[in-house]
């Protein structure tokens, strides 16, 4: 990917010199049915504060016209890899005028084109964050130069176009349909959109402070049947209301659409009203609920953008968390507060995956602060992660516990209304919350945006011989940050709250409640003194802190008897994820890690928990058991799947993901033979309902295991030959246990450059099979022989696809740490690429730490 980044210094020299006032964007996609390129025409006007000399951004196969100022210049003397030089930009007004070809892309990268298999018509949709829109367009690409945008678009007759703005009248043209769209308001060059194509469309209306804002969903046809839209109505229906009462600023745009796209490369993109998301979200098969909370959560973070990023955007990428982890706290916090909700117990998951996402970022070598360094597009690329997202959303949940959320909206209000349009920074923000809170937020800021790394609570309990609390505290620490990470570690403020249970009835049940600051490496907790020990004392109850918890031991005896026995899902979910997290930590076994889910899940009735659990489970047991051992505990889960499956209630969730969990693990015969038989009929679990979707997956499994070919892949793809069949159908394949299945799958990813994103990540996702490791032990070498070249040649959507889903990590081993750190050491990679390795790395040596744990244990 030479000659395409742009550092942070030539944004800021760029951005001191010109403001950009309009752009007018004439493309013509009529021919998209053919693919290839499509003509852009680009004209824009900027003011310059001085005259000098500057350039704007454009990738395209040719550029036919550049005209500065009514000159032309020669496009082969001022366009070179990603930029055209403008050398004599006037001081005051200027105008650009840019004709070139653009290509169509198969990457999810500037304007994606896909052909649907079922009725074989091109779809097209825009991605552009971070540094894409010069895909389609020639611009200045940097968030802080904003704009109006008035798009011009030659599309083939019959076919939905839909922007930023509203969609006009269409005209007969001589090449198609003319859609003029009206210009937007000044936002970023990175939210602007374009989405074309034979879309299958249903309009609504949000009704609200007196007025009435049009709702669009957008899908392929094939998908229709299976959009749920009066669903994905009503939960943005009340995203706008909830956001509408704590924003106090109307929602900024004319209209908004959620476009549902194929072979999106993220979960959903914050366009300026019209958010695009992974079709995936239009569920073919039956899901669980934990599924639809997921889409709810994706729908209510980029309605959120639409004020958090949109109206007020970031200056530049290393305040990318102002952008996201509003998004994630305030989408989470909808969920969790807004009347009606479905899903009020939408922080039980955020503790339970979003922030052990984090926790594991956190304590890679690449962990960075909140608010990162960033020093260029390489940097920001590889930064949309844990920590930007779930990390800063929990310090913005430890703020609002700070300064009351009441304080913290109106804080936010006025941030609003003083920077609407406009571009902000960290202290902008702070500003405005110091201002309503009465805090002074500097220090809270230091510590928790602008270091890095993770604290860990332990209680310090001391009593009497009749069980009374003598003495009660909370020891703080700041393990050593991994090697190689920049900063030093830190000890923070923490507000949280410790909660007191006892078993009751059977059942742990919350009798105290006691809220408290925390700061420094010992604080006192002298509201426990003297009071009857409780059963399970649990630090962060209500999850209010980001901090790693540990119970103390008379608490960690009751927990690993009763753990499923909490009567609220919360504190279920703290110590699961701290049961996780240790477990990682190499500080439990997984074979104890395994005995305590197999004790709890049972009684676990919070379905997103329990799939979380099987995803655990799973990981533990391929990367962090013993070897050894390893065959005994994945037999002992796959037991227990069975055993679930077929105790679960009929047609419940819970026998839904018990399926899917079985699929994931099967491995004897008679397990495999249970597969087999769900697939062809010959065996019924009475309510389990084997859809298209399920039945992919027990296919993969018997795929992966050698009990399915070709024919019989072929033959489920004939069944449901769409698109999503075709991502399967591949997965299948590469699953395959032989070594030419394997030899095919590699050729197509890493040799061939051909397969679509979505494919391509099928094909990786098949070819890695944790059962496989010594079918693929040969493909550690090849890996780092090819990836480099990978790398340099592919776009960075497809390029990141291989260097991390073909890393070896399933290849546990020394030998798989000495041969990265000879790759480490000789191969010259990019900050980015380096970056993605060493996270693969640290991965590997800490299920060696882990694995060692596990064999030290007893079983």
């Amino acid at each position: 990917m030479p000659g395409t980044n742009l550092t942070r210094e030539e944004a800021r020299q760029r951005a001191q010199l010109l403001s950009v006032d309009s752009y007018d964007i004439a493309l013509d996609i009529s021919g998209a049915q053919d693919g290839g390129t499509f003509r852009s025409e680009t004209t824009v006007r900027f003011t310059a504060r001085a005259a000098g000399e500057t350039f704007a951004d454009l990738i395209a196969p040719a550029v036919h016209e550049v005209v500065l100022n009514g000159t032309p210049l020669d496009p082969a003397e001022v366009f070179a890899d990603s930029r055209i030089a403008l050398p004599a930009v006037a001081e005051g007004a200027n105008e650009l005028r840019v004709v070139a070809d653009c290509a169509y892309t198969n990457t999810g990268e500037g304007l994606h084109r896909s052909v649907d298999p079922v009725d074989k018509q091109a779809y097209l949709y825009t991605q552009f964050e971070v540094p894409d829109a010069r895909r389609v367009y020639a611009c200045f690409e940097q968030p802080d130069l904003k704009a109006t945008f008035a798009f011009t678009v030659t599309a083939p007759a019959g076919w939905q176009v839909i922007s930023n703005s509203p969609t006009p009248e269409g005209a007969e043209g001589p090449g198609g349909t003319v859609w003029q769209f009206a210009p937007t308001p000044r936002i970023s060059t990175y939210v602007t959109a374009l989405i074309a194509g034979p879309y299958h469309a249903v309009h609504s209306t949000w009704e609200g402070e007196g007025r009435s804002v049009p709702l669009g969903l957008y899908c392929r046809p094939s998908l229709a049947e299976h959009l749920d839209a009066e669903a994905i109505f009503e939960v943005t229906r009340q995203g706008f209301d909830w956001y509408q009462e704590k924003f106090d600023y109307p929602y900024p745009f004319a209209k908004y659409d959620q476009l549902f796209v194929p072979e999106f490369n993220a979960g959903a993109m914050e366009n300026a009203g019209a958010v695009t998301i992974r079709d995936q979200y239009v569920f073919r098969s039956k899901v669980t609920d934990a599924a639809y909370e997921a889409r709810a959560e994706t729908i209510l973070h980029e309605l959120a953008h639409m004020w958090f990023g949109d109206l007020v955007t970031m200056e530049w990428w290393n305040d990318l968390w102002l952008n996201e982890s509003f998004a994630t706290y305030t989408s989470l916090a909808c969920q969790a507060h807004a009347p009606g909700s479905s899903w009020p117990h939408a922080w039980t998951t955020f503790a339970n995956q979003l922030k052990t996402w984090a926790y594991r970022q956190d304590q890679l070598p690449s962990t960075h602060p909140v608010m990162a360094e960033i020093r260029d597009l390489d940097d920001v690329l590889v930064n949309f992660d844990g920590i930007t997202y779930a990390k800063g959303a929990s310090v913005l949940k430890q703020l609002v516990a700070y300064v009351g959320m009441d304080e913290f909206f109106r804080g936010v209000r006025t941030y609003f209304k003083r920077h609407e349009w406009s571009n902000t920074t960290l202290t902008d923000l702070l500003t405005a919350l110091e201002e309503t809170s009465g805090r002074d937020l500097s220090a809270w800021s230091k510590a928790w945006l602008e270091t890095a790394g993770i604290n860990v609570l332990r209680p310090e309990i001391a009593v009497d011989g009749a069980g009374v609390i003598t003495e009660a505290a909370i020891r703080q620490e700041a393990p050593p940050l991994p090697a190689g990470a920049k900063g030093e570690p830190t000890l923070r403020p923490h507000r949280i709250a410790i909660g007191l249970y006892e078993l009751r009835e059977g059942a742990l049940v919350r009798t105290d409640r006691i809220e408290l600051d925390v700061d420094g490496e010992l604080t006192k907790v002298p509201a426990l003194d003297g009071r009857p020990r409780p059963d399970v004392l649990l630090l962060n109850d209500d999850d209010l802190t980001y901090a790693k918890v540990r119970l103390d031991p008379d608490s960690a005896a009751v927990v690993a008897r009763h753990l499923g026995d909490f009567a609220e899902s919360l504190p279920r979910a703290l110590c699961w994820s701290s049961a996780w997290d240790m477990t990682r930590d190499a500080e439990m076994a997984t074979r104890d890690y395994l005995s305590l889910v197999l004790s709890g899940i049972g009684k676990e009735t919070d379905i997103g928990v329990v799939q979380t659990l099987h995803r655990q489970v799973a990981l533990a047991l391929d990367s962090y058991a013993a070897p050894a051992w390893r065959e005994t505990g994945l037999r002992t889960w796959a037991q227990a799947t069975v055993e679930h499956l077929r105790a679960a209630e009929p047609g419940s969730d819970h026998q839904l993901a018990w399926a899917r969990a079985l699929a994931a693990v099967a491995r004897t015969e008679e397990q495999l033979a249970l597969l087999a038989g769900l697939l062809d009929g010959s065996e019924t679990i009475e309510g389990l309902t084997v859809d298209t979707e399920l039945r992919w997956a027990l296919l993969q499994r018997l795929a992966a295991t050698g009990r399915a070919d070709e024919p019989e892949i072929a033959a489920e793809l004939a069944r449901d030959a769409t698109a999503a069949g075709e991502r399967h159908a591949a997965t299948a394949r590469a699953a395959r246990p032989t070594a030419e299945a394997k030899a095919a799958a590699w050729a197509e990813v890493v040799e061939g450059d051909r397969l679509p994103n979505a494919v391509q990540e099928a094909v990786i996702g098949g070819f890695v099979q944790a059962d496989q490791r010594e079918l693929l032990a040969p493909y550690t070498a090849k890996y780092f022989a090819a990836l480099k070249g990978v790398w340099e040649s592919r776009s960075h959507e497809m390029a990141q696809q291989v260097a991390v889903g073909l890393y070896p990590s399933i290849q546990a081993t020394r030998e798989t740490l000495e041969a990265t750190d000879a790759w480490l050491a000789t191969a010259e990679p990019t900050a980015a690429l380096r970056r993605l390795v060493t996270e693969a790395r640290a991965g590997v040596e800490r299920a060696l730490r882990a694995q060692a744990a596990d064999a030290a244990a007893t079983s």
